[in-house]
């Protein structure tokens, strides 16, 4: 498998144009689209979304039993 890196605009109908250079041979192909966020793209996190829903057991701070370290079980 090889790999090439093309520059390429993402236009209004979100589409993107490509031209390969001619010693490539027909067949197919995978491709990968990697971009730049802006902020337009961030949205705010919305805090609150799990209140309620995710519980900390009261062990949580207590030490590891030697088995997890050693053998990988609790």
């Amino acid at each position: 498998m090889q790999a090439i890196e093309l520059a390429a605009e993402i236009d209004q109908n979100h589409q993107i144009h490509l031209q390969l250079p001619k010693n490539i041979n027909s067949h197919k192909a995978k491709v990968i689209v990697m971009y730049e966020e802006t902020e337009q793209d961030l949205k705010p996190l919305k805090l609150g979304l799990f209140k309620g829903k995710i519980q900390m057991s009261d062990d949580f701070n207590d030490p590891l039993p030697d088995s997890f370290w050693l053998e990988g079980e609790l």
